[in-house]
């Protein structure tokens, strides 16, 4: 599909219909291969084998609510209470990370109040830290689980 900035991941794919699906090892079940998808795949992949992120604490496509709208996110970290540590906003490779990216996880996060934010293509990733006077720090990089 699309080379990324990430480490490979082996990924269960299968052909249905024309059309192909991944297994999502979060969801336990086969979701259709979109590029956004790829990346998702591959970003989970990466923070549970690279990161040592515990899988049972990932969650993919988490619906929130968003005043009295509903809206998904695509990866949540919880801690071992189960509280929202981190949101993960993914997008197409194609797509180029813009400010506007950036503005959509950050109102996601008005709902979430976690403590870390990411952005990623699976080409470029942005990470960031919200302190506890509410300012956003980026990071360099992203951190290991046992860091956050």
């Amino acid at each position: 599909m699309y080379d990324l900035n990430l480490p490979l991941a082996d990924l269960k794919i299968r052909k249905q219909w024309n059309k192909e699906y991944v297994f999502d090892r979060l969801r336990k079940q086969y979701v259709r291969l979109t590029p956004e998808e790829w990346v998702r795949q591959h970003f989970v992949n990466y923070f549970i084998h690279y990161k040592h992120y515990p899988e049972g604490l990932l969650a993919n496509e988490i619906c929130i609510k968003f005043g009295k709208m509903n809206r998904r996110c695509d990866t949540i970290l919880y801690d071992y209470l189960f509280q929202a540590r981190m949101v993960v906003e993914y997008k197409s490779p194609v797509i180029t990370l813009t400010q506007k990216c950036i503005e959509q996880i950050v109102r996601y996060n008005m709902s979430l109040k976690v403590s870390w934010l990411i952005v990623s293509n699976g080409l470029q990733h942005y990470c960031c830290n919200v302190d506890e006077r509410g300012k956003y720090v980026f990071m360099k990089v992203i951190p290991e689980y046992h860091d956050l």
